[in-house]
Protein backbone atom coordinates (compact mmCIF):
# COMPACT_ATOMS: atom_id res chain seq x y z
CA UNK A 1 0.00 0.00 0.00
CA UNK A 2 1.51 3.62 -1.17
CA UNK A 3 2.46 6.27 1.35
CA UNK A 4 -0.22 8.02 0.58
CA UNK A 5 -2.82 5.79 1.11
CA UNK A 6 -1.69 5.11 4.51
CA UNK A 7 -2.01 8.37 5.72
CA UNK A 8 -5.19 8.73 3.81
CA UNK A 9 -6.55 6.06 5.53
CA UNK A 10 -4.88 7.46 9.00
CA UNK A 11 -6.84 10.67 8.32
CA UNK A 12 -9.75 9.33 8.04
CA UNK A 13 -9.48 7.21 11.15
CA UNK A 14 -8.18 10.14 13.11
CA UNK A 15 -11.23 12.39 11.75
CA UNK A 16 -13.79 9.22 12.70
CA UNK A 17 -12.46 9.43 16.19
CA UNK A 18 -12.36 13.42 16.56
CA UNK A 19 -16.38 14.07 15.20
CA UNK A 20 -17.56 11.65 13.54
CA UNK A 21 -18.13 11.49 10.03
CA UNK A 22 -20.71 13.84 8.91
CA UNK A 23 -24.18 12.68 8.06
CA UNK A 24 -25.00 13.24 4.17
CA UNK A 25 -28.68 12.98 4.27
CA UNK A 26 -31.31 14.70 6.08
CA UNK A 27 -33.90 13.78 8.73
CA UNK A 28 -37.19 12.09 7.96
CA UNK A 29 -38.84 15.66 8.73
CA UNK A 30 -36.17 17.85 7.34
CA UNK A 31 -37.15 19.85 4.54
CA UNK A 32 -34.17 20.11 1.72
CA UNK A 33 -35.12 23.82 1.73
CA UNK A 34 -34.13 24.44 5.08
CA UNK A 35 -31.05 27.27 4.60
CA UNK A 36 -27.46 26.09 4.37
CA UNK A 37 -26.81 27.64 7.47
CA UNK A 38 -28.61 25.62 9.25
CA UNK A 39 -27.14 22.21 7.77
CA UNK A 40 -23.94 23.83 9.07
CA UNK A 41 -24.74 24.45 12.04
CA UNK A 42 -25.64 20.72 12.99
CA UNK A 43 -22.71 19.13 11.58
CA UNK A 44 -23.97 17.92 8.12
CA UNK A 45 -22.21 17.76 4.30
CA UNK A 46 -22.13 21.31 3.68
CA UNK A 47 -24.56 22.64 0.71
CA UNK A 48 -24.38 25.12 -1.93
CA UNK A 49 -26.46 27.97 -1.54
CA UNK A 50 -27.09 30.12 -4.91
CA UNK A 51 -27.91 33.18 -2.33
CA UNK A 52 -24.24 32.65 -1.42
CA UNK A 53 -23.03 33.25 -4.98
CA UNK A 54 -24.46 36.76 -5.45
CA UNK A 55 -22.75 38.71 -2.41
CA UNK A 56 -18.82 39.80 -3.01
CA UNK A 57 -16.17 37.59 -3.75
CA UNK A 58 -14.46 36.34 -0.66
CA UNK A 59 -10.62 36.29 -0.44
CA UNK A 60 -9.12 34.00 1.44
CA UNK A 61 -5.53 34.66 3.02
CA UNK A 62 -2.93 32.95 4.59
CA UNK A 63 1.02 32.96 6.10
CA UNK A 64 3.21 31.53 3.89
CA UNK A 65 4.22 28.18 5.30
CA UNK A 66 2.65 24.57 5.21
CA UNK A 67 0.49 24.73 7.85
CA UNK A 68 -0.98 28.14 7.19
CA UNK A 69 -1.42 27.46 3.32
CA UNK A 70 -3.00 24.30 4.30
CA UNK A 71 -5.91 25.76 6.49
CA UNK A 72 -6.13 28.37 3.70
CA UNK A 73 -6.72 25.49 1.48
CA UNK A 74 -9.44 23.97 3.71
CA UNK A 75 -11.47 27.39 4.33
CA UNK A 76 -11.20 28.53 0.79
CA UNK A 77 -13.03 25.33 -0.44
CA UNK A 78 -15.48 24.73 1.97
CA UNK A 79 -16.34 28.35 1.18
CA UNK A 80 -16.50 27.42 -1.98
CA UNK A 81 -18.52 24.53 -1.77
CA UNK A 82 -21.35 26.58 -0.07
CA UNK A 83 -21.82 28.32 -3.16
CA UNK A 84 -19.14 31.70 -2.44
CA UNK A 85 -17.12 32.96 -5.33
CA UNK A 86 -13.54 32.46 -3.61
CA UNK A 87 -10.30 33.71 -4.60
CA UNK A 88 -6.89 32.83 -2.49
CA UNK A 89 -3.85 34.88 -1.47
CA UNK A 90 -1.93 32.41 -0.26
CA UNK A 91 1.71 33.54 0.64
CA UNK A 92 1.24 36.68 2.54
CA UNK A 93 4.50 36.41 4.66
CA UNK A 94 4.91 37.37 8.38
CA UNK A 95 1.54 38.12 10.66
CA UNK A 96 1.80 42.42 9.96
CA UNK A 97 1.56 41.74 6.57
CA UNK A 98 -1.67 39.79 6.51
CA UNK A 99 -3.35 41.90 9.14
CA UNK A 100 -2.56 45.05 6.93
CA UNK A 101 -3.65 43.32 4.30
CA UNK A 102 -7.34 42.01 6.22
CA UNK A 103 -7.33 45.86 7.14
CA UNK A 104 -6.69 47.47 3.60
CA UNK A 105 -9.50 44.67 2.11
CA UNK A 106 -7.22 43.31 0.32
CA UNK A 107 -8.38 39.99 1.96
CA UNK A 108 -11.31 39.03 3.82
CA UNK A 109 -10.18 36.72 6.66
CA UNK A 110 -6.87 34.14 6.84
CA UNK A 111 -5.81 32.11 9.85
CA UNK A 112 -4.07 33.23 12.61
CA UNK A 113 -2.57 31.82 16.17
CA UNK A 114 -3.87 33.36 19.62
CA UNK A 115 -0.77 33.89 20.75
CA UNK A 116 0.92 35.27 17.97
CA UNK A 117 -2.05 38.11 17.79
CA UNK A 118 -1.98 38.64 20.88
CA UNK A 119 1.88 38.96 21.38
CA UNK A 120 2.48 40.77 17.85
CA UNK A 121 -0.44 42.96 17.86
CA UNK A 122 -0.89 44.54 21.14
CA UNK A 123 2.75 43.76 22.96
CA UNK A 124 1.22 40.98 25.04
CA UNK A 125 4.21 40.21 26.83
CA UNK A 126 4.35 36.16 26.49
CA UNK A 127 4.13 35.42 29.94
CA UNK A 128 0.45 37.59 29.88
CA UNK A 129 -0.86 35.08 27.66
CA UNK A 130 -3.05 32.34 29.04
CA UNK A 131 -2.38 28.82 28.35
CA UNK A 132 -5.91 28.17 28.30
CA UNK A 133 -7.49 28.89 24.62
CA UNK A 134 -10.66 29.67 26.08
CA UNK A 135 -8.97 32.41 27.94
CA UNK A 136 -6.86 33.41 25.60
CA UNK A 137 -9.41 33.68 22.71
CA UNK A 138 -11.78 35.91 24.69
CA UNK A 139 -8.85 38.20 25.51
CA UNK A 140 -7.66 38.27 21.78
CA UNK A 141 -11.38 38.51 20.62
CA UNK A 142 -12.18 41.76 23.21
CA UNK A 143 -8.33 43.63 21.30
CA UNK A 144 -9.13 42.51 17.82
CA UNK A 145 -13.32 43.84 18.21
CA UNK A 146 -11.96 46.97 19.45
CA UNK A 147 -9.93 47.42 16.15
CA UNK A 148 -13.11 46.26 13.97
CA UNK A 149 -11.66 42.88 13.48
CA UNK A 150 -13.56 40.07 14.03
CA UNK A 151 -12.32 36.99 15.69
CA UNK A 152 -14.17 33.26 14.94
CA UNK A 153 -14.07 30.85 17.78
CA UNK A 154 -10.68 29.23 17.70
CA UNK A 155 -9.20 25.49 16.14
CA UNK A 156 -9.25 22.31 18.77
CA UNK A 157 -5.63 21.90 17.83
CA UNK A 158 -2.58 24.27 18.98
CA UNK A 159 0.34 25.01 17.41
CA UNK A 160 3.37 25.93 20.03
CA UNK A 161 6.18 25.63 21.37
CA UNK A 162 6.61 22.44 23.21
CA UNK A 163 9.14 20.35 24.54
CA UNK A 164 10.08 17.22 22.49
CA UNK A 165 12.59 14.25 22.71
CA UNK A 166 13.07 10.57 21.35
CA UNK A 167 10.13 8.71 22.27
CA UNK A 168 12.98 5.54 23.60
CA UNK A 169 14.58 9.08 25.89
CA UNK A 170 11.13 9.40 27.26
CA UNK A 171 11.22 5.96 27.75
CA UNK A 172 14.61 5.41 29.40
CA UNK A 173 13.49 8.69 31.41
CA UNK A 174 10.29 7.71 32.71
CA UNK A 175 9.32 11.07 31.68
CA UNK A 176 5.45 12.26 30.27
CA UNK A 177 5.21 15.84 31.27
CA UNK A 178 7.38 18.85 31.74
CA UNK A 179 7.49 18.72 35.44
CA UNK A 180 8.70 15.03 35.17
CA UNK A 181 12.06 16.24 34.15
CA UNK A 182 12.58 18.28 38.00
CA UNK A 183 15.61 16.18 39.16
CA UNK A 184 16.33 15.15 35.87
CA UNK A 185 17.15 17.97 33.82
CA UNK A 186 20.58 18.89 35.40
CA UNK A 187 21.76 15.94 33.42
CA UNK A 188 20.26 16.66 29.74
CA UNK A 189 20.93 18.91 27.31
CA UNK A 190 18.63 21.13 25.49
CA UNK A 191 18.51 22.39 21.88
CA UNK A 192 16.06 25.75 20.87
CA UNK A 193 15.93 28.52 18.85
CA UNK A 194 18.47 31.53 19.39
CA UNK A 195 15.55 33.03 20.97
CA UNK A 196 14.85 30.67 23.17
CA UNK A 197 17.10 31.73 25.96
CA UNK A 198 14.72 34.80 26.67
CA UNK A 199 11.48 33.59 25.78
CA UNK A 200 8.99 32.98 28.26
CA UNK A 201 7.52 30.32 26.32
CA UNK A 202 10.58 28.26 25.78
CA UNK A 203 14.26 27.76 27.93
CA UNK A 204 13.18 30.95 30.30
CA UNK A 205 9.85 29.40 31.17
CA UNK A 206 11.27 26.29 32.14
CA UNK A 207 13.74 27.58 34.05
CA UNK A 208 11.06 30.65 35.88
CA UNK A 209 7.80 28.21 36.06
CA UNK A 210 9.22 24.68 36.23
CA UNK A 211 12.13 25.39 38.13
CA UNK A 212 14.24 23.58 35.79
CA UNK A 213 18.16 23.72 34.70
CA UNK A 214 19.73 21.96 31.74
CA UNK A 215 23.63 20.42 31.70
CA UNK A 216 23.70 22.63 28.86
CA UNK A 217 21.25 24.75 26.36
CA UNK A 218 22.43 24.92 22.86
CA UNK A 219 20.59 27.12 19.48
CA UNK A 220 19.88 25.88 16.28
CA UNK A 221 18.22 26.31 13.27
CA UNK A 222 14.88 25.40 13.75
CA UNK A 223 14.80 23.09 10.58
CA UNK A 224 17.24 20.91 12.78
CA UNK A 225 15.29 20.71 15.98
CA UNK A 226 14.54 17.06 14.98
CA UNK A 227 18.04 15.82 13.52
CA UNK A 228 19.44 17.02 16.62
CA UNK A 229 17.57 14.14 18.52
CA UNK A 230 18.08 11.83 16.04
CA UNK A 231 22.11 12.33 16.23
CA UNK A 232 22.10 12.43 20.01
CA UNK A 233 23.14 15.56 20.13
CA UNK A 234 19.98 16.89 21.97
CA UNK A 235 18.43 15.00 24.45
CA UNK A 236 15.37 17.46 24.74
CA UNK A 237 14.39 20.00 21.89
CA UNK A 238 11.84 22.70 21.55
CA UNK A 239 9.65 21.56 18.56
CA UNK A 240 5.86 22.77 17.63
CA UNK A 241 3.26 20.91 18.18
CA UNK A 242 2.02 20.22 15.04
CA UNK A 243 5.33 19.85 13.18
CA UNK A 244 4.80 17.42 10.39
CA UNK A 245 7.50 14.74 11.82
CA UNK A 246 4.94 14.23 14.86
CA UNK A 247 2.54 13.11 12.25
CA UNK A 248 4.84 10.35 10.54
CA UNK A 249 2.89 7.92 12.08
CA UNK A 250 5.74 6.15 13.74
CA UNK A 251 5.55 8.05 17.42
CA UNK A 252 9.62 8.16 16.88
CA UNK A 253 9.51 11.08 19.05
CA UNK A 254 7.22 12.24 22.22
CA UNK A 255 5.84 15.71 23.33
CA UNK A 256 5.97 16.43 27.08
CA UNK A 257 2.69 17.65 28.47
CA UNK A 258 3.02 21.35 29.64
CA UNK A 259 1.07 20.48 32.78
CA UNK A 260 1.60 23.70 34.52
CA UNK A 261 -0.03 25.62 31.46
CA UNK A 262 3.25 28.19 30.55
CA UNK A 263 3.45 27.47 26.94
CA UNK A 264 1.09 30.39 25.35
CA UNK A 265 -2.43 28.87 23.65
CA UNK A 266 -1.30 28.60 20.26
CA UNK A 267 -4.88 27.61 18.99
CA UNK A 268 -6.33 29.24 15.70
CA UNK A 269 -8.75 32.26 15.05
CA UNK A 270 -10.41 33.11 11.69
CA UNK A 271 -9.83 36.49 11.67
CA UNK A 272 -12.25 38.84 9.36
CA UNK A 273 -14.55 42.15 9.53
CA UNK A 274 -17.98 42.64 11.01
CA UNK A 275 -18.80 44.36 7.87
CA UNK A 276 -17.56 40.40 5.57
CA UNK A 277 -19.65 38.67 7.53
CA UNK A 278 -23.00 40.84 7.47
CA UNK A 279 -22.32 40.74 3.55
CA UNK A 280 -21.67 37.21 3.24
CA UNK A 281 -24.24 36.01 5.34
CA UNK A 282 -24.69 33.33 8.34
CA UNK A 283 -22.81 30.87 6.06
CA UNK A 284 -19.45 32.07 5.86
CA UNK A 285 -18.20 31.89 9.77
CA UNK A 286 -20.82 28.74 10.00
CA UNK A 287 -18.79 27.28 7.61
CA UNK A 288 -15.02 27.94 8.96
CA UNK A 289 -16.42 26.96 12.02
CA UNK A 290 -17.79 23.62 10.87
CA UNK A 291 -14.78 22.35 9.47
CA UNK A 292 -12.38 23.57 11.95
CA UNK A 293 -14.69 20.77 13.83
CA UNK A 294 -12.42 17.96 13.13
CA UNK A 295 -8.75 19.64 13.06
CA UNK A 296 -7.30 17.82 16.15
CA UNK A 297 -3.56 18.02 16.45
CA UNK A 298 -2.94 14.86 15.70
CA UNK A 299 -5.06 15.79 12.39
CA UNK A 300 -3.15 18.80 12.03
CA UNK A 301 0.37 16.77 12.26
CA UNK A 302 -0.99 14.24 9.20
CA UNK A 303 -2.45 17.18 7.20
CA UNK A 304 1.61 18.68 7.72
CA UNK A 305 2.95 15.62 7.14
CA UNK A 306 1.37 14.87 3.61
CA UNK A 307 2.47 18.04 2.60
CA UNK A 308 6.43 18.11 4.49
CA UNK A 309 6.88 14.61 4.16
CA UNK A 310 5.04 13.76 1.47
CA UNK A 311 5.50 16.47 -1.16
CA UNK A 312 1.53 16.83 -1.87
CA UNK A 313 -0.11 19.86 -2.51
CA UNK A 314 -1.86 21.96 0.17
CA UNK A 315 -4.88 21.81 -2.40
CA UNK A 316 -5.02 17.91 -2.82
CA UNK A 317 -4.54 17.36 1.09
CA UNK A 318 -7.29 20.00 2.10
CA UNK A 319 -9.36 18.60 -0.76
CA UNK A 320 -9.27 14.90 1.04
CA UNK A 321 -9.75 16.53 4.46
CA UNK A 322 -12.78 18.40 4.07
CA UNK A 323 -14.36 14.45 1.83
CA UNK A 324 -12.59 12.68 4.74
CA UNK A 325 -14.70 14.61 7.12
CA UNK A 326 -17.87 14.18 5.47
CA UNK A 327 -18.11 17.89 4.53
CA UNK A 328 -18.06 17.48 0.88
CA UNK A 329 -18.32 14.91 -1.60
CA UNK A 330 -15.30 12.61 -3.69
Amino acid sequence: MSVKKLRYLLMVALLAMSVGLAACGSDDGDSSDEPTSEATASGKMIESDPANGETPQLTIGSKNFTEQIVLGEIYAQSLEAAGYKVATDLNLGSETVALAALRKGEISGYPEYISTALTSFFDTAPEDVPGDPDGAYEMAKQDLADEGIEALPPTPFASANAVGLLTSKAEELGVTKISDLEGKSQDLNLYGSPECRQRIDCLLGLQQNYGLDFASFTPVDIGLRYEVLDKGQADLSIVFTTDAQLGAGDDQYTILEDDKGVLPAGNVIFLTKAETIEKAGPDYAATIELVQEGLTEKVMQELDARVDLDKEQPAQVAHDYLVAGGYIEE
